[in-house]
């Protein structure tokens, strides 16, 4: 594992975001802005390459790929666009506190499922609902003489 350098984002103690993994591309946003927004490249598509990344643990890579759904490319790129505000910087900023705040939630280990046996009183109520849920049904059939 490598040392931190100038540029590289912080993440949670020890652990950060290398530089030469997140590449950003200026774009035009899209909405109000008037001439502003046909102009000037404010937004900001961040690109962080996970699949590359040696700084974060596997299991923290695991759970990102899981909470990046539709963000995540083919290549194992995560791909955040940052368009809220009119400064460049700013976008850039908000996509690096997105990717920090991913990357936070992926940290966290989900707590384990603990099995339980349903109580006497639920399976009563559970069948209790299905014989009145059955008379109700019986109820709609035509009558045999």
């Amino acid at each position: 594992m490598r040392e931190r350098r100038q540029g590289d984002i912080a993440v949670k103690g020890a652990y950060f975001i290398p530089a030469e993994d997140v590449s950003e591309v200026f774009i035009r946003a899209s909405g109000p802005g008037g001439q502003n927004v046909n102009k000037v490249s404010t937004a900001v598509q961040l690109r962080f390459n996970l699949a590359g990344n040696e700084t974060l643990p596997e299991d923290v890579k695991a759970r990102m790929v899981r909470l990046a759904g539709r963000r995540l490319t083919l290549s194992g790129e995560i791909v955040l666009q940052a368009d809220r505000f009119r400064t460049q910087e700013q976008n850039r900023q908000d996509a690096v506190e997105r990717l920090v705040e991913l990357t936070l939630r992926a940290f966290e280990r989900p707590k384990p499922r603990k099995a339980t046996r349903p109580t006497k009183a639920s399976k009563e109520r559970r069948l209790a609902s299905k014989k009145q849920r059955g008379d109700v049904k019986k109820m709609r059939s035509r009558a045999i003489d």
